[in-house]
């Protein structure tokens, strides 16, 4: 894949998933999808960078907690939808008011429990019924709605991380390719790392104890093939029986997406 380097810099996560190669040796067009982290905090600098990208459709994989604390800035004539993959009450969804209370913060986080956490995040990503739903609504906006399209959660990192690699995977682009891709938010964080420490000096928690949750691994992405594999048997089966996602709608993709 190419190296587009950094498009926006105020919101470091932001790529396009273009130009990586599929097992058929085709290739994701440049300039149709992006992923990025949370995009409130696009700068006055990178505003035209922003506005000229031909975005039409914004996909925000965020909590309403994250939505409504920190709302995107929309680009002019793009189409704003909410898409939950997550459960918004569940332990840990909410990070600001759980990091804000230490005792409850060192319970969910520390000696461990963090790592044991992000695990089960990602189990939660391919099983949970939120999960199936917004992934499906991903899928079919990215299929069927106008593009181009970005797609977000706050670091750009896990939420937005499985949904590209399912969306990579879709089209058909190799397993090493997509964790390659996955892996490139650990260069990225610089926006992440600055709220996590102060959310970590503010519930008193070690930095060590937090940095399982600022970092993506391949380990946590195999977790959730894994999932997908002790539940549906198969990612086909995946794609049939948990996301309920049709045939049509997959080809729709390839055919829009693919060179």
């Amino acid at each position: 894949m190419k190296n587009d380097g950094f498009l926006l810099p105020s919101a470091p996560n932001f790529r396009d998933l273009g130009g990586h190669r599929t097992k058929e040796g085709r290739t994701v067009r440049d300039g149709l999808l992006f992923r990025s982290d949370a995009l409130h905090s696009v700068s006055e600098q990178d505003l035209p960078t922003y506005q000229g990208l031909g975005i039409r459709q914004l996909i925000d994989l965020r909590t309403h907690h994250e939505r409504d604390r920190l709302p995107d800035l929309v680009p002019e004539g793009a189409e704003y939808a909410a898409v939950g993959v997550q459960n918004a009450e569940a332990a840990g969804a909410n990070f600001v008011e759980t990091l804000a209370d230490p005792e409850r913060a060192r319970a969910m986080f520390s000696d461990g429990a963090a790592e044991r956490f992000m695990f089960n995040v990602y189990r939660e990503l391919v099983s949970d019924a939120e999960a199936l739903e917004g992934y499906r609504d991903l899928v079919e906006r990215a299929a069927k709605g106008p593009t181009s399209l970005v797609f977000h959660c706050s670091a750009g990192k896990d939420r937005t991380g499985w949904g590209a690699a399912l969306l990579l995977t879709l089209l058909g682009v190799e397993r090493e390719a997509v964790t390659e891709d996955y892996l490139t938010s650990n260069e990225r964080q610089a926006n992440t790392d600055f709220w996590m420490r102060e959310l970590s000096r503010h519930s008193g928690l070690p930095w060590e104890d937090v940095q399982p949750m600022t970092r993506v691994r391949a380990d946590y992405l195999d977790t959730a093939y894994t999932h997908i594999e002790e539940l549906y048997g198969s990612f086909d089966n995946y794609v049939v029986n948990g996301l309920k996602l049709s045939g049509g709608t997959i080809e729709s993709l390839k055919q829009r997406m693919l060179a």
